[in-house]
């Protein structure tokens, strides 16, 4: 029997991303999918609707109007972050047109799977007689965390520090982090912003939801996976990634267009010597500040190492703008990417040696997944946490900077790069290229997340 689901991405570009490339992948394993978006997003399937023109269909749904979202903006990386909360409060509108698709399709889907931001959804479910699994776009360690903050609800004994430290015994390697580094939603929930019930139950309802699907491996978080299973009570877990496409389909036009051709920039990757390339880019969402900028040109000017650096095309007059003559100081040496970046394909490039990044999940998969070891910067949501993994767990990078307000001297980022680029992280380089190798293993035939996708499929078939 042909299983038909209806897939629900939370629109931000980290989200979206790894969700369409799993509903690519349900597509080719036989099922039917209807994916939901909002009209303006509708471009984002253009190509998984020309890869699967009979199995994939989109539902779009008008975008509920909300007070705080201007008019036609319908996704969250066109928004500043503090309007997040005002984007889940927005789709959580859709419940009532779904609900009328769904009574009014003559075949409606059997079975819900959306975003860890979505879960309204469970209710919709629950409803319709049918069952939700979440999607975790983030790794298994950053799930446990968030359900543990949302159903334990940990507080601070005092108001007024920001440092105090929040630890999470019961989650395995006693977890710790000081409050400002914990979700900013959570945040400002527990200091009396009741506007985010509704945000809270949703969060709780992920924990109640029928299943999970994560974007990681079991070889890279199985201890979390193990504690999530015990948490939530059941075993239906499926740790099906990374979750990046093959080179062939690669990364080409999947997040965006790029000032530099991707030819042009594999080219000049082709003239540099393996490893000896330093990738800094710190994600759809964040916006460098022009001191940030200043510093982190110069250290790259300073440490004399080949480099691609990613910037912003929305320069604003603090934010985005490259010191005066940067460019054309580091020509041959240095490549100034404008806009999105074909980050898959660099990383994956043999010359490139370390990523400097924010350490979102998609970012820090697809930098395991190349065997790319890491300069961690973690700026906001997850990423403190990934930093976790990255630095203190797996050793395959080290912490140079923590926030968005930090500044990282010019001094000593030549340094922290001269030492990544040195024989003084081959270790590390090892570490990273055993990893990657598991990672390519557990998505190949026969391999760990390879055989949980598969039984995901033929469980949704039951």
């Amino acid at each position: 029997m042909h299983s038909h689901v209806l897939v629900f991405p939370f629109p931000a570009q980290g989200h979206m991303i790894p969700l369409l490339d799993l509903t690519a992948q349900l597509a080719g394993a036989g099922l039917t999918v209807t994916v939901v978006v909002t009209p303006k997003n509708l471009h984002f399937l253009d190509r998984l609707l020309a890869a699967h023109p009979t199995s994939i269909s989109a539902l779009s749904i008008p975008f509920p109007p909300h007070p705080a979202i201007p008019a036609g903006v319908e996704n969250l990386f066109q928004l500043p972050p503090e309007a997040f909360r005002f984007m889940l409060h927005a789709l959580g509108e859709l419940h009532d047109p779904l609900l009328r698709w769904f009574r009014s399709h003559p075949s409606p889907p059997t079975a819900i799977i959306s975003d860890l931001f979505l879960g309204w959804t469970h209710h919709l479910a629950c409803q319709l007689s049918i069952r939700r699994y979440v999607f975790s776009p983030c790794g298994a360690l950053a799930i446990s965390i968030i359900n543990s903050l949302w159903c334990e609800m940990p507080t601070r004994r005092n108001r007024d520090n920001d440092d105090e430290i929040t630890e999470f015994p019961k989650i395995p390697n006693s977890p710790f982090y000081p409050w400002w580094q914990l979700s900013p939603l959570y945040q400002s929930y527990v200091e009396g912003d009741l506007v985010l019930e509704f945000i809270k139950d949703s969060f709780r309802a992920n924990a109640v939801s029928h299943g999970l699907i994560l974007n990681t491996f079991s070889e890279l978080e199985a201890v979390y996976l193990d504690y999530l299973a015990r948490e939530l009570g059941h075993n239906r877990i499926w740790p099906i990634g990374p979750l990046t496409p093959p080179l062939e389909i690669g990364a080409v036009g999947r997040g965006g267009s790029s000032s530099v051709s991707i030819s042009k920039t594999t080219a000049w990757l082709d003239t540099c010597q393996d490893r000896t390339v330093v990738f800094v880019c710190f994600g759809s969402q964040t916006l460098l500040s022009n001191k940030q900028l200043e510093e982190l040109s110069l250290g790259l000017e300073k440490s004399g190492v080949r480099f691609i650096l990613v910037v912003k095309d929305k320069m604003e007059s603090d934010y985005g703008v490259l010191p005066i003559g940067f460019e054309d100081r580091v020509a041959g040496r240095g490549v100034v990417i404008r806009g999105w970046a074909p980050q898959v394909v660099i990383l994956r490039h043999k010359a490139v040696g370390t990523y400097v990044t924010h350490c979102g999940w998609n970012s820090t998969t697809e930098s395991i997944a190349a065997g790319v070891p890491m300069m961690a910067w973690p700026m906001g949501a997850d990423q403190f946490v990934n930093a976790t993994l990255i630095e203190d767990e797996l050793d395959i990078g080290v912490r140079v900077c923590e926030g968005t307000e930090a500044v990282l001297g010019s001094d000593d980022l030549a340094r922290h790069l001269l030492e990544a680029t040195s024989h003084k992280w081959m270790e590390r380089r090892a570490r990273a290229t055993a990893l990657s190798k598991a990672a390519q293993d557990a998505t190949t035939r026969g391999g760990s997340s390879f055989n949980n996708l598969d039984h995901f499929v033929s469980h949704l078939s039951k």
